[in-house]
């Protein structure tokens, strides 16, 4: 009969004094605009720093500097396909800046937490 009214009291107590989770609701249509906002806004930071006449390590830096700086404290960051971001700023790279030879190694420093 003790244990009965303890247990009763305890689960009140849990059920008083708990605070609602929220699922984070993101579709992965959100998700893969702001993997794709992300390989914009590098490869145009990229692409401009270049024309410019930096060099090409040194426009890595920039892009790479500025693209966390704007991003960093995004909740999405924590789903970001890093492989998948890679890629698609390769090929942005590729498509935009007809910069072919650039390995996917360096953007290894591209990372938001």
């Amino acid at each position: 009969m003790i244990q009965r009214i303890f247990t009763i009291s305890i689960l009140t107590l849990f059920l008083l004094f708990s605070s609602p989770v929220y699922s984070l609701n993101t579709s992965s249509i959100n998700l893969e605009k702001y993997s794709k906002k992300i390989s914009n806004k590098f490869t145009r930071t990229y692409c401009n720093t270049t024309k410019f006449g930096i060099s090409y390590e040194g426009a890595l830096a920039f892009a790479i500097g500025e693209t966390i700086k704007e991003f960093k404290n995004n909740k999405l960051n924590k789903l970001i396909d890093y492989s998948l971001l890679k890629n698609s700023i390769i090929n942005d790279l590729e498509n935009n800046c007809q910069v072919y030879d650039f390995a996917i190694s360096n953007l290894d420093n591209l990372k938001f937490h």
